[in-house]
């Protein structure tokens, strides 16, 4: 996979964030701060909560770079949560394709780590994945 690309002699930066059952491609454009989610604005996109808003660019408010890059976000799968955490961490995973010297305090932060945490399937005779029928004795 290609990290950066060179379009109109702008560079672009690639990351790919996962989270749950959301999947979101990201790419850093120098531009102006703004956030496109699907072709939508970000806080358009994420309207339910601002914090979603927030998570998504906190990567780059970390490094102080908030108003050099745009973000462009193709997000799908999962909901409005997962999809903003795998935007950080899509973000994250760019700004180290940007520069190396990024790298320690997005980790430090915790942006760079994926969290595995997803739904455990459910599993047969359960009502789901670990709730059982009541016992009777008789």
């Amino acid at each position: 996979m290609q990290a950066t690309e060179s379009t109109n002699d702008r560079v672009v930066y690639w990351g790919t964030g996962r989270r749950k059952a959301s999947v979101a491609r990201v790419r850093l454009v120098p531009g102006s701060g703004q956030m496109i989610v699907n072709g939508r604005p970000g806080d358009n996109y994420f309207n339910y909560n601002a914090a979603y808003l927030t998570a998504a660019k906190a990567p780059l408010e970390t490094l102080g770079l908030e108003n050099e890059y745009d973000i462009l976000v193709n997000a799908h799968g999962g909901g409005l949560t997962g999809q903003a955490d795998s935007v950080r961490l899509g973000v994250a995973r760019a700004l180290c394709q940007l520069d190396p010297e990024n790298r320690p305090p997005l980790k430090i932060e915790g942006y760079l780590t994926r969290d595995p945490r997803a739904k455990e399937r459910k599993k047969y005779g359960l009502h789901k994945a670990r709730k059982a029928p009541q016992y009777s004795k008789r």
